[in-house]
């Protein structure tokens, strides 16, 4: 009965030992200190001595013209009807404005930004901004060619008076030149030259004995370079959608220069900007002095003309004069019904007296009071003539002489009569005349009233546009005194001083990341591209043979690892394969006889006669009587590994039937209770040797005398010697070294092991590395004192911090 000790199931899915994979890097722990600590290092030295970054922002408002429709320089003219709706300050046109060339050049020219003065220092350079000690006199005249944009070269201060010019290779140009003193250079700049005319260098009030025997770069761009680079840098957008504030923002490692070139920013398109308005308001007061002046002599014309009317036609008024004579004209009609109603009465009167003595009629509204009061005495002396002649005849002397006073009256009455009807009738024919004459005036008031609101309309329209003119001129000259900037300044350029590039927490936090991530990349390609056995869970992959045991690299240069009081973790872990044996070779038909463990691999160099002899002790030391047999008969290790000459053993053995068993047998002083044949002399026909009926009479032989025959044979994978052999195996080891063997040729035990080719296999991996465990370890020497020490000390930091 064959006992599968630690056998492996292959699945196609297996489940990740997440602690097995993590321990495969823990315990390269050393890499990833030693990573964070270099890439720590590295990232301070790159803060130490990179050029930090600041940012500088503004906010300003753009002013929208939208409410009034027009300019506020055009805003005279609105009533007029003349201008259309004017362009309002779309926040996007403005930020096109704002970047341009035309506002950055004028930047570029107010704050001298085409030289730039750098201190130089002995690890990095720093540029001195606005309190430079020296100041560049350049011409405006420089020029710039399409293939040259910039140019530099280096003053030396040698003292308070005087500097030495260096070109940017460090040769000297020019010496012992004085400050102030104007001086010709010519500067050879890669493949350009500059000559500089009638320059200068001057002091500012900044200079003092801390830049003597410094030297202090100057580099002269071009203006076009300069504004390429703000127009890149510049950046300007609006804080929301729905919003005219724009909020402008530039990176510059001199957080005052970003600061100073925001203001003059917005400083210069606020001026254009007046001035486009101003312009406007001067044009617009040239037009209206020019109108003024063509209005005032058509409206000096139209008085004149208006002037020659009223005084051909004798008036100061038409409309009034119109009135006033319909008015008169109306009150001498009035007059004339008036009269006509006089006179009508009058003849009535007239009438009524010469057709008989009658009572006349009082209150008819006559003009002369006479008539009234003649009526009134006629009507009374009628009424009392006729009430005496009820009693008395009319020769009565009382009626007679009432008769001749009623005559008298009568006759005075007529007379009376008649002066007013005449008078009346005088009246009338004068009313008559004069209503004639209104009637004409009236029927020429249309004409000549036509004729004068022509004139007057034309009057009209030109004095009103020659005051509507002179007030639009006020207008104009107070827009023009009081012209606004197109933006608001709502925040002044700030910067807080805090570099915002490179960021110290994000760079020492990649530096950390990267420190980690640069080791785990090497372990994990270096993993990914070594091909060689490891660890039992490399066996277990690749292979469904039972796994026995692994046995560690031995720290010392001695063979023999296993003795009476060896402690060691290799020592340990024979014994270890020892229990194991043990549970293989329970239940065996031969167990009358001696047990056959047969130690191969799959090449040579693997440990195998290692394996072989310290297993052999291991046996040997628990009381068994335990042979080796060397039976690689092409390579022989044992007697090597022994550090013994050359002897007799199987070779001569097969080939020789007079020697026997007995006299094969040796023994090593480190292995008293072990006996040992050696493989003999190498032959030239090995595979034809072990095919000979000897064999069977050796192996019946020692299984008979020992309890366990170990038989060291030869590697699989070369010759067929060992598979020759195999059934006289009771057990096969079959040996793997670690670190050594390719995991490709693992295919060759689980081949043989699947075909059973070799009988109760299993595997045992060699010269493991103890601190490479991933997660299996091996505790060999717990509780024997030095090699528990000695095994404490060997093991990982995280496995001593847990332990």
């Amino acid at each position: 009965m064959n006992i599968n000790i630690n056998k492996p199931q292959i699945e196609e899915h297996e489940t990740i030992n997440i602690r097995a994979e993590l321990e495969k890097y823990l315990i390269h722990w050393k890499w990833f200190v030693l990573g964070m600590i270099v890439s720590l290092a590295l990232a301070f030295l790159y803060l130490r001595y990179s050029t930090p970054k600041f940012t500088a922002s503004s906010k300003i408002m753009i002013k929208d013209n939208k409410k009034s429709g027009i300019s506020a320089e055009l805003e005279a003219f609105k009533d007029l009807g003349i201008v259309g709706a004017g362009s309002s300050n779309n926040p996007d046109n403005e930020i096109e404005i704002l970047k341009s060339r035309k506002i950055l050049r004028k930047v570029v020219k107010k704050l001298n930004l085409n030289v730039k003065y750098i201190s130089e220092g002995r690890v990095k350079n720093s540029e001195i901004y606005n309190k430079t000690p020296v100041l560049f006199n350049l011409s405006d005249s420089l020029f710039f060619s399409k293939n040259s944009k910039s140019f530099s070269f280096s003053v030396l201060i040698k003292n308070e008076n005087q500097f030495d010019i260096f070109d940017i290779e460090g040769n000297l140009i020019k010496e012992n030149l004085n400050f102030d003193e104007k001086f010709n250079l010519t500067l050879q700049h890669y493949s350009n030259t500059f000559n500089l005319e009638s320059i200068s260098l001057l002091k500012t009030p900044f200079f003092n004995n801390e830049y003597v025997n410094n030297k202090i770069i100057i580099n002269i761009y071009s203006d076009n370079l300069i504004i390429d680079g703000l127009i890149n840098s510049v950046a300007i957008a609006p804080i929301n959608k729905n919003s005219s504030v724009l909020k402008l923002s530039l990176q510059s490692s001199v957080l005052q220069k970003a600061e100073d070139v925001l203001d003059e920013l917005v400083h210069q398109y606020n001026l254009d900007a007046k001035n486009d308005k101003s312009e406007v308001s001067r044009k617009t007061v040239e037009f209206i002095n020019e109108r003024l002046d063509n209005v005032g002599g058509e409206l000096a014309i139209v008085d004149d003309n208006v002037k020659n009317f009223k005084k051909k036609n004798r008036v100061t008024d038409i409309q009034s004069e119109a009135q006033l004579v319909l008015e008169t004209s109306t009150l001498n009609k009035q007059k004339l019904i008036d009269a006509n109603i006089q006179l009508s009465i009058v003849k009535s009167l007239k009438e009524e007296l010469s057709k008989s003595e009658d009572i006349l009629p009082v209150n008819l509204g006559l003009q002369d009071p006479n008539v009234a009061r003649y009526i009134s005495d006629y009507n009374q002396l009628l009424s009392k003539k006729r009430r005496l002649l009820k009693s008395a005849g009319e020769k009565n002397s009382i009626i007679v002489e009432i008769q001749e006073n009623i005559n008298s009256i009568r006759k005075s009455l007529e007379n009376s009569l008649e002066n007013q009807q005449r008078s009346i009738q005088l009246n009338v024919n004068n009313l008559v005349s004069e209503a004639n004459r209104f009637n004409s005036k009236i029927s020429s008031i249309p004409s000549k009233e036509r004729e004068f609101l022509d004139i007057a309309r034309q009057q009209e329209i030109i004095a009103g546009l020659y005051t509507y003119l002179l007030k639009k001129k006020e207008e104009t000259a107070i827009s023009l005194a009081v012209t606004v900037p197109n933006a608001k300044i709502i925040d002044k350029a700030y910067g807080s001083g805090v570099p915002v590039s490179p960021k110290k927490r994000i760079i020492f936090l990649g530096a950390l990341v990267l420190g980690l991530i640069i080791p785990f990349i090497i372990i994990y390609l270096r993993d990914l591209l070594d091909t060689k056995v490891h660890t039992k869970k490399d066996i277990q992959d690749l292979t469904s043979v039972p796994f026995i045991g692994d046995i560690p690299h031995s720290e010392t240069k001695e063979k023999i690892v296993v003795g009476t009081d060896a402690r060691s973790s290799a020592a340990e872990a024979f014994r270890l394969v020892r229990t194991n044996l043990d549970f293989m070779l329970t239940g065996n038909e031969k167990s009358n006889q001696g047990k056959t463990i047969f130690i191969t691999s799959t090449t040579s160099g693997e440990g195998k006669s290692f394996i072989s002899i310290n297993l052999s002790a291991t046996l040997a030391l628990s009381g068994k009587k335990v042979i080796l047999v060397g039976m690689d008969l092409r390579a022989p290790k044992v007697t090597e590994y022994l550090n013994i000459p050359e002897r007799k053993g199987i070779t001569n053995y097969i080939t020789n039937n007079d020697i026997s068993i007995d006299s094969l047998k040796f023994r090593v002083p480190e292995l008293k209770d072990l006996d040992i044949i050696a493989s003999g002399v190498i032959p030239p026909n090995p595979a034809e040797l072990l095919m000979s009926p000897r064999i069977d009479e050796l192996f019946e032989t020692l299984r008979n005398d020992y309890d366990y025959v170990l038989v060291d044979t030869a590697p699989v994978n070369l010759v067929t010697d060992t598979l020759l052999i195999s059934k006289y195996a009771d057990v096969f080891l079959y040996v793997s070294r670690a670190n050594y063997l390719d995991k490709r040729l693992l295919a060759v035990p689980d081949t043989l092991y699947r075909e059973n080719k070799l009988p109760n296999m299993a595997i045992i991996l060699n010269d493991t590395d103890m601190k490479r465990g991933y997660g299996y370890g091996y505790g060999y020497g717990y509780g024997y004192g030095y090699g528990n020490i000695q095994e404490e000390n060997n093991k990982p930091w995280y496995k001593k911090l847990f332990s």
